[in-house]
C-alpha cells in the first residue's frame, strides 16, 4: 500500500457535528487497540450501491458515479487519514455477468488485492430485493473460493436503499428480519459453511440510504426509518469486526491461486511408489514365486535324470 496516494480525510467535516463527534470516538477506540490502520473491502452485486456506500463512509464523492453508466471495471481504494489513523476503503465491480460469474473481473479484483490485508469485508445488497436467488450464492461462493471461509468471520451486510415501503403493508422490522435471514441463509450455502455454524449468523446486517432522501433527526444526522443515525451505527458495527478477535485476511499469492500443483504432486510420489509397491509389485512376486513352486518338471528333464543316475 505504500504507493497508494493518502489524502487527509476532509470528508469527515462534511457530517453533522454529532456524527463526527461519535466517528471520532470509534476511531480513537481503535487506535487504543493499536489499529492505526483499517482495509475495508466492500462486494456485491452490480448496481447495489457499493460506490454509494463507500462515498456515504469517506463523507465525500471519492468515487464517480453515474446512474448512466455501467460500474468501473477495475477496483478503486480511497485512502484517506486522521490524527494518525489511516482508513482505506476499497470499491470493487460487480462480479456477475449475464447470469455468470466473471472470471476476469474477479481476476482483475484479487490481483489488486494482492499483498493487502482485509479487515472488513462489506458485503452490498438492497433491502427492497425481495427475493435471493442463484446469483447471490454464485458471488458468495466466488468470494469464498478467493479468500477462504474466514473472510465470512470478518464480514458484515450491508443492505442499502433502507428509505422504502415495504410490500403488502408488511411492518418495517419484520420486512427487514426477513430479508436479513433470506440473505444470511444464502452465505450460509454459499460459503459451504455447516448449518449449526455460527459464523454466518453472527454476521451483523446493517442498513443504509445513500440517497438524498434520506430523512434527518434534529441532529442534522441521516437516519433510518426506526430513527437510527446509520452512518456512526454502520462505523460502529465495523470497529466491532474489526475488534472481534479473528485475524484479518492477508492476500498472498498462494491464497488467490491455491497451492502450487507441481509441489503437491511432488509430495504425493512417495506414496505413489509405496503403494505401487506394495499393491502391485509385492502381489506380482508372490504369485510368480507360487507359480515357480507349483510348476512340474517336464518327462525328458525326468529322463535324463535319470539316465545320469544310471550312469553312476
Amino acid at each position: 500500500m505504500a504507493s497508494q496516494i493518502v489524502r487527509e480525510w476532509a470528508g469527515i467535516n462534511t457530517f453533522a457535528p454529532a456524527t463526527q463527534t461519535k466517528l471520532l470516538e470509534l476511531l480513537g477506540k481503535l487506535k487504543q487497540e493499536n489499529v492505526n490502520t483499517l482495509t475495508i473491502l466492500v462486494m456485491g452485486k452490480g448496481g447495489v450501491g457499493k460506490s454509494s456506500t463507500v462515498n456515504s463512509i469517506i463523507g465525500e464523492r471519492a468515487v464517480s458515479i453515474s446512474a448512466f453508466q455501467s460500474e468501473g471495471p477495475r477496483p478503486v481504494m480511497v485512502s484517506r487519514s486522521r490524527a494518525g489513523f489511516t482508513l482505506n476503503v476499497i470499491d470493487t465491480p460487480g462480479i456477475i455477468e449475464g447470469g455468470y460469474v466473471n472470471d476476469q473481473a474477479l481476476e482483475i479484483i484479487k490481483r489488486f488485492l494482492l499483498n493487502k490485508t482485509i479487515d472488513v469485508l462489506i458485503y452490498v445488497d438492497r433491502l427492497d430485493v425481495y427475493r435471493v436467488d442463484n446469483l447471490d450464492r454464485l458471488v458468495v461462493k466466488a468470494i469464498t473460493d478467493s479468500f477462504g471461509k474466514g473472510i465470512w468471520n470478518k464480514a458484515l451486510v450491508v443492505l442499502t436503499h433502507a428509505q422504502l415501503s415495504p410490500p403488502d403493508g408488511f411492518p418495517y422490522e419484520e420486512f427487514f428480519t426477513k430479508r436479513s435471514e433470506a440473505l444470511l441463509k444464502v452465505i450460509r450455502h454459499g460459503a459451504g459453511l455447516k448449518k449449526d455454524d455460527s459464523q454466518a449468523s453472527s454476521i451483523p446486517v446493517i442498513l443504509a440510504e445513500n440517497s438524498g432522501r434520506c430523512n434527518k433527526n434534529g441532529s442534522d444526522e441521516k437516519i433510518l426509518p426506526n430513527g437510527t443515525a446509520w452512518i456512526p451505527y454502520l462505523v460502529q458495527t465495523v470497529t466491532e469486526v474489526v475488534l472481534n478477535g479473528c485475524k484479518s485476511i492477508y492476500v498472498d499469492k498462494k491464497l488467490i491461486e491455491g497451492p502450487d500443483p507441481n509441489q503437491r504432486g511432488k509430495l504425493l510420489i512417495p506414496l505413489i511408489f509405496a503403494l505401487q509397491f506394495f499393491l502391485v509389485m509385492k502381489p506380482i512376486e508372490r504369485a510368480i514365486k507360487k507359480d515357480i513352486a507349483k510348476e512340474s518338471r517336464p518327462s525328458w528333464e525326468t529322463r535324463d535324470v535319470s539316465a545320469g543316475n544310471r550312469k553312476f
